[in-house]
């Protein structure tokens, strides 16, 4: 695993941390259950579109939960001094 990859998966489990402390088990239990979509969304995967078993992980996950960690995630750069820009 690579330097990258690494990193992201540290800021998933930096972000499932913060939302368990908001939501309690429930919430990060579910995004747990979302390392099923890893090959889909690390940069250079071969596997472009998600399968049956990612997508189901997702529509479990509470949609205030998901909402939650994506704004939590979107802005760990911002708190942690780290200019971000990304393109298309």
């Amino acid at each position: 695993m690579g330097t990258s990859q690494i990193s992201q998966v540290t800021l998933v489990l930096l972000v499932v941390t913060l939302v368990a402390g908001t939501y309690g088990q429930t919430c990060p239990n579910q995004l747990s259950n979302l390392n099923v979509c890893a090959p889909f969304v690390v940069p250079g995967s071969a596997n472009m579109l998600p399968n049956s078993d990612c997508c189901l992980a997702l529509q479990a996950v509470d949609h205030d939960c998901l909402c939650s960690t994506i704004r939590i995630a979107s802005t760990l750069p911002t708190q942690c001094n780290y200019p971000l820009s990304c393109g298309n």
